[in-house]
């Protein structure tokens, strides 16, 4: 390790330093106030930040065209989560053709760390990470997403169709 020694008197003192600081902030804040233009910042409620395509935001579960879950409580975004914040609780279905579906479905918003692991691992495309990331509430037990949330929630109008079709999973033994 090597020690930098300050030559001189002045560099000992802190207040030059402070001060110089104190001087760069001050020429920051009266450029910013003579030019409004240049500011990065938005007006917020009227105006949105647009994301790429590629932004992971909440979660959506997506359904089939018969309007039923495409998720098959396989529990591989579950152990992949390395938050631990999906809990899915399954059920045999009444179906012979289905082995299984979920009845409980739930993720702790405030727990995830929006990595997308859960959507990696999925095998069905069950779970997207959607564009949206608004997510304001009052308290923090609103926080936990549910099915009704997840899939079928108002500003998804009746939810995402998957893009993988169930006899091309057939054929190919998925």
């Amino acid at each position: 390790m090597s020690v930098v020694e300050r030559s001189g008197e002045l560099q000992k003192w802190y207040l030059p330093g402070i001060l110089g600081g104190l001087a760069i902030t001050g020429k920051h804040l009266i450029k910013n106030l003579i030019n409004k233009k240049g500011r990065p910042a938005i007006n917020y409620p009227e105006e949105k930040h647009e994301y790429s395509a590629r932004f992971k935001g909440n979660h959506v579960l997506t359904v089939k065209k018969d309007g039923s879950l495409r998720c098959t409580a396989c529990m591989l975004c579950a152990t992949n989560c390395p938050a631990e914040c999906i809990t899915i609780v399954a059920s045999e279905h009444t179906d012979p053709t289905v082995e299984k579906f979920p009845i409980k479905y739930e993720i702790d918003i405030l727990r995830c760390v929006f990595c997308g692991f859960c959507e990696e691992a999925c095998p069905v495309d069950a779970i997207r990470m959607g564009p949206e990331w608004q997510t304001p509430s009052l308290s923090g037990g609103q926080f936990n997403y549910g099915i009704e949330k997840l899939a079928y929630r108002p500003q998804l109008k009746g939810g995402i169709l998957s893009v993988v079709d169930d006899e091309e999973r057939h054929k190919a033994g998925i």
